[in-house]
């Protein structure tokens, strides 16, 4: 299956006209004839579209919102993004997700593309203007002459005549479609809470006791505000949110567990008084410069949420508080005593598969093999590892149809470790969501390429380095 060239996604602010993105296509590859259907237009949707097309094959892209809205969505864009703003560090050498966003750049990721064209400064991080995004990623999709993007809910299995789906419906499938899946597989679906942080309006932070400062002055080195507590405040704080009102759940939510990489700020706290001010809290890498001689008990940090830089993003402080409880304790946090939030902190619940034990090697679920499945409804979790996963599904999906051969990429690289997780490498007993992670990769060992031995300190570059070369020897005959 050969190599194609993403979308150029150019500023916006507002949903632009598909004639102003410059498609860069293999115009001349045909089109293989019946189309693809792709159930979801979200990340994992848009990307695996996006490369069905771009391989030559016709794409039905279906998408339920305006006709049905969820409890996380505030628009009918395609790939919206519900909760943060980041695509984490963008840092290959040191971790696991730079190294997922250098690989899927290379293999003409769109939403990749779309946040390149979009970011905004995050230190480290690939953070991005969220609206300018998903209206890129919308307008891209809308004027590929090879996707009709149709709004309507699929809410039962596919018919039969669709012989190669995408179900990439996320962590907010309609629950008649979750039923019918439910229903083929004979598989209990999994279900966790995701808890989305609040967005606070920058003009409203007051920076006499607030400043501009990256952790260990990264990136530009005064990419985050932050809001300092002393001990005093910080366990006031603290018990706080402890005792503040939450929001109620259903019955049938009680036993929904959380996803350890995104809980809740005051569940956090329960863990114990001092668990924050060593986690999302932290001071460790900070010097406040209103107090230069000491170092606070904690820290709040805010990172910027749209290109305009109005609005930060409140890293960390996921949350499920009831609005009323929130304004009134985040408002005793130094600097914020006057917040004005443009979004409060809420949940939505998250649906996925038992993935290791219901797909196959190309996503293909064993009791029906005309479906794929893509994002986070497959148990992999966060925003790029949904799309990494929609990339993966929409080519094996286009090989499938021409006839070609897409082999899976190599376990040692990024995009291989989070695949071979989710198609068999983890316990299907024991199978919950998961960040992709160089302890997914095969064990670099104590000697790296060549035979030298790797230090502690130089694994994940080991990592990495390893992951690359097999990515060129993997994209070589492609």
């Amino acid at each position: 299956m050969g190599r194609h060239r993403a979308a150029t996604c150019q500023g916006t602010d507002d949903k632009p006209p598909p004639d102003r993105y410059i498609l860069l296509m293999r115009a001349s590859e045909p089109s293989a004839g019946r189309p693809v259907h792709v159930i979801g237009g979200g990340l994992a949707g848009s990307e695996a579209a996006w490369q069905i097309a771009a391989a030559g094959v016709p794409v039905v892209l279906h998408e339920m919102r305006p006709r049905r809205t969820t409890d996380a969505h505030v628009t009918d864009r395609l790939a919206e993004l519900v909760c943060s703003n980041s695509f984490r560090s963008d840092d290959p050498e040191a971790s696991a997700i730079g190294l997922l966003h250098e690989e899927m750049r290379r293999l003409d990721s769109l939403v990749l593309t779309c946040a390149d064209a979009h970011r905004v400064p995050a230190g480290g991080a690939l953070a991005v203007d969220r609206d300018a995004f998903s209206g890129a990623v919308q307008a891209a999709i809308e004027g590929h002459p090879r996707i009709t993007l149709l709004r309507d809910e699929i809410d039962a299995l596919p018919p039969t005549d669709w012989d190669s789906v995408v179900i990439a419906t996320g962590p907010l499938t309609a629950p008649p479609l979750a039923d019918a899946i439910r229903d083929l597989t004979g598989e209990d679906s999994l279900a966790f809470f995701v808890a989305i942080a609040p967005i606070v309006h920058h003009h409203s932070i007051d920076f006499s006791k607030a400043w501009m400062q990256s952790r260990h002055d990264k990136g530009d080195g005064a990419d985050y505000v932050n809001c300092p507590l002393d001990r005093d405040g910080y366990h006031a704080f603290v018990d706080a949110l402890l005792t503040g009102e939450t929001v109620a759940f259903r019955d049938w939510e009680t036993n929904t567990p959380y996803f350890e990489g995104c809980l809740p700020i005051e569940v956090m706290a329960e863990r114990g008084p001092e668990t924050l001010a060593h986690g999302p809290m932290k001071p460790v890498g900070l010097t406040n410069p209103h107090d230069p001689g000491r170092r606070p008990h904690a820290v709040v940090q805010l990172r910027q949420d749209n290109a305009l830089g109005t609005l930060y993003n409140m890293v960390g402080f996921q949350t499920k508080l009831t609005h009323g409880a929130q304004k009134r304790v985040l408002r005793m946090i130094p600097g914020l005593e006057d917040a004005e939030f443009a979004r409060l902190g809420g949940l939505h619940r998250n649906t996925f598969l038992n993935a290791p034990r219901l797909l196959d090697s190309t996503l293909r679920l064993k009791a029906r093999p005309a479906l794929r499945f893509a994002g986070q409804i497959t148990g992999c979790e966060g925003y790029v590892e949904s799309a990494a996963v929609g990339l993966l599904a929409g080519r094996f999906a286009a090989a499938e149809r021409t006839g070609r051969t897409f082999p899976a990429p190599p376990g040692t690289t990024a995009l291989g470790a989070l695949l071979g997780h989710i198609t068999g490498g983890a316990d299907a007993a024991t199978y919950q969501p998961m960040n992709v992670n160089f302890g997914l990769f095969p064990d670099i060992g104590a000697r790296g390429p060549g035979g030298r031995r790797v230090k502690r300190r130089d694994r994940k570059a080991a990592y990495a380095s390893r992951a690359r070369a097999d990515l060129d020897a993997w994209l070589g005959p492609l």
